[in-house]
């Protein structure tokens, strides 16, 4: 496949936004993910809540979430007050053939990953590009600082090559909204991601992983439109 514009690829996620929020009704309390792709999706909500007189509740993932969807005139609330979301809208650095996601490039994944498990729906936005027959991409690990040489150890046991995630903007380590760093592990092509799951899960010191298995259905942005793909 030939380099696609920036533009090109907005497009393509913006389609995949756009179908997921029609499945959004009138009174649901919505989780809100995190990044480019969960973005479009409030904003696509917003607009909803406008044209249509849509009332909803958002969860937020995040602190930028949550400045979007106030921005956009979408209500929040918390799990404390619902521990019971209708849905969750988030998108995917990656997407296997059975529909299990790697997440956590924008650091979220702690709490997406628990909205994600309040929720009785996931439903994921992505481009097409991001669809691959294995995840391969490396799988973000939100750690203690207190623990990082101790995860680092053990995911090195487990045949891991990890790399302790950089800030670009100052120049030292990215660190997430609970006040922990970001490992990113590359495991190589990953054949069984929920015996991964399961194993990373069990890491001394580590917060949580970026393995997602529970996906409802994944809406894929293309040039011509919007595949949705369900579990079988």
């Amino acid at each position: 496949m030939g380099i696609m514009s920036e533009a090109g690829k907005r497009s393509k996620k913006e389609k995949a936004a756009e179908t997921a929020t029609s499945l959004i009704k009138d009174g649901m309390i919505v989780g809100l993910g995190t990044g480019s792709a969960a973005e479009f999706a409030i904003r696509k909500l917003g607009k909803r809540m406008e044209d249509e007189e849509l009332e909803i509740l958002g969860v937020p993932t995040s602190l930028r979430t949550e400045m979007v969807a106030i921005e956009c005139g979408i209500p929040l609330t918390s799990l404390s007050e619902h521990p019971s979301l209708d849905i969750a809208l988030d998108g995917a650095d990656q997407v296997d053939a059975h529909l299990n996601l790697i997440k956590g490039g924008w650091g979220s994944h702690t709490r997406e990953k628990i909205v994600a498990y309040a929720s009785k729906k996931l439903v994921i936005c992505v481009e097409d590009e991001k669809v691959v027959d294995v995840l391969n991409k490396p799988v973000p690990l939100e750690v203690l600082p207190y623990a990082v040489k101790i995860v680092e150890k053990q995911v090195k046991e487990l045949k891991g090559m990890p790399v302790l995630r950089s800030d670009g903007l100052r120049g030292g380590y990215f660190i997430t909204e609970q006040g922990n760093v970001i490992l990113d592990v590359d495991f190589g092509v990953i054949r069984n991601p929920r015996e991964m799951s399961i194993t990373l899960s069990a890491l001394v010191g580590s917060v949580e992983h970026g393995i997602f298995t529970n996906p409802t259905e994944v809406h894929v942005g293309h040039e011509k439109g919007v595949k949705v793909l369900k579990r079988a």
